[in-house]
């Protein structure tokens, strides 16, 4: 008979009893080691881990650590015109050199000054760095300037004057020494006499209005020219600046011969005029300089319908302009007042190397870049 093999008996040892109460044991051994050097090692650990978290938070005082980018709101008169694209891209060229954000944007058209006012003080609300502005109108918009200096946020003005002076800087084309070019130009054209108009632009605009009064005063020294209109004002549109032309030209009887001189004080009162001179058939008959640059103006110097543009250089106003700003934020000297300067461009030097890239700037490299 096989004997019996009883399997032996696994025996558990007996769970120990821990006394729950304030008088816990902490002595006792767990694989031969105390538990408060495992409470103690616990807690450096989990020190440790929330040091490191903390730590690589980063902090404006951190060695090494690179201060937020500049973010410069740029506000034009208006975003349509070929002039403000130039300006456009020179804030571009500037905000890449210096490594600064730029936000664009302006009204649509140059007559909607609500719109820039809100757009100032909407920027002025978001807490942007600094504002660049090209004022509407040299009254107008004095109050949200003085509220953004007010709020520490500066202001540089750009193209046209701001009568307050809460602004950091201003740069611009010396307008109403650029307008003295074109008027000295248009004595020289009517050999000191004969009839004259001035189709001005808008009411409140500070750069053209200087550019008016220097027209008018160079063609002041001249006893025997005659200004004959210089209270029309052509408006913000090229489609306004037409109808404004064409009226003036019929009510000057320039069909008839009587007026001898014309002069535009910018691209949309310019290129408005030139459009009711072909439809008269006064082109290339009456002696005509205008303001700014455009494909269309320089086909007009080109086709002898033009006589003469001052032009200033706007992507050298828009680069400065962000510059200047750039320069202020980080506590470097600035300027009150730099003049960008200003041209004249007739056919005889249209061809020329310097007028070409003023005439023709090549935008794209900086608007359509990624």
């Amino acid at each position: 008979m096989t004997p019996l093999i009883r399997s032996p008996v696994l025996r558990l040892p007996r769970p120990r009893r821990w006394r729950v109460d304030s008088r816990l044991d902490y002595s006792r051994s767990v694989n031969g080691k105390s538990l408060w050097v495992w409470a103690l090692c616990a807690s450096t650990l989990l020190g440790a881990s929330c040091k490191k978290k903390a730590d690589a938070t980063p902090t404006a005082s951190d060695a090494g650590t690179k201060p937020a980018q500049l973010r410069i709101a740029v506000i034009p008169k208006g975003t349509t015109h070929e002039f403000w694209k130039s300006v456009h891209a020179g804030a571009l060229k500037a905000a890449r050199e210096l490594n600064v954000a730029v936000v664009w944007k302006g009204p649509l058209k140059e007559d909607d000054l609500k719109s820039q006012i809100d757009l100032v003080q909407s920027f002025t609300a978001q807490g942007v760095s600094g504002i660049v502005l090209a004022p509407l109108n040299d009254t107008a918009l004095a109050a949200p300037v003085k509220a953004a200096a007010d709020a520490q946020i500066p202001v540089v003005i750009f193209d046209s004057a701001l009568k307050d002076k809460s602004y950091v800087s201003f740069v611009a084309t010396d307008n109403h020494a650029a307008g003295g070019l074109a008027g000295a130009r248009m004595a020289q054209l009517l050999n000191g006499k004969g009839n004259v108009i001035v189709l001005r632009y808008l009411e409140g605009s500070a750069s053209t209005h200087d550019r008016e009064q220097g027209f008018l005063e160079a063609i002041g020294k001249f006893p025997d020219i005659k200004v004959v209109s210089d209270n029309r004002y052509g408006g913000a549109t090229t489609e306004t600046a037409h109808a404004a032309s064409e009226n003036l030209l019929l009510a000057q009887n320039a069909d008839k011969g009587r007026i001898s001189g014309i002069f535009t004080p910018n691209e949309s009162t310019t290129f408005g005029m030139l459009l009711a001179l072909q439809k008269a058939q006064l082109a290339s008959k009456i002696h005509f300089i205008g303001f700014d640059s455009s494909e269309k103006l320089v086909a007009g110097i080109t086709a002898g319908q033009i006589d003469a543009l001052v032009l200033q250089d706007p992507m050298k106003m828009g680069y400065l302009a962000v510059k200047t700003l750039a320069r202020h934020l980080q506590k470097q000297p600035v300027e009150a007042r730099i003049d960008t300067g200003a041209t004249l461009v007739d056919k005889d030097n249209l061809e020329s190397p310097a007028i070409a890239d003023l005439v023709k700037p090549n935008l794209a490299k900086w608007l359509d870049a990624p």
